[in-house]
């Protein structure tokens, strides 16, 4: 999975279920794992909606 970085961004707030929540903070940790630097939940979440929408 390629790590992006986004200049523009906007904050919203959301809710999530649990199950996603802890679905999102697996893959954040294991992100984590594979590099030095550090990897927000935010970054994370960007990601996986940004993969989704391409299909």
């Amino acid at each position: 999975m390629k790590y992006y970085t986004h200049n523009m961004s906007k904050r919203v707030t959301i809710m999530l279920d649990s199950d996603l929540d802890k679905k999102m903070r697996q893959l954040q940790a294991k992100m984590i794992q594979n590099t030095t630097s550090s990897v927000s939940f935010s970054n994370v979440l960007n990601q996986v909606l940004r993969e989704s929408l391409k299909k």
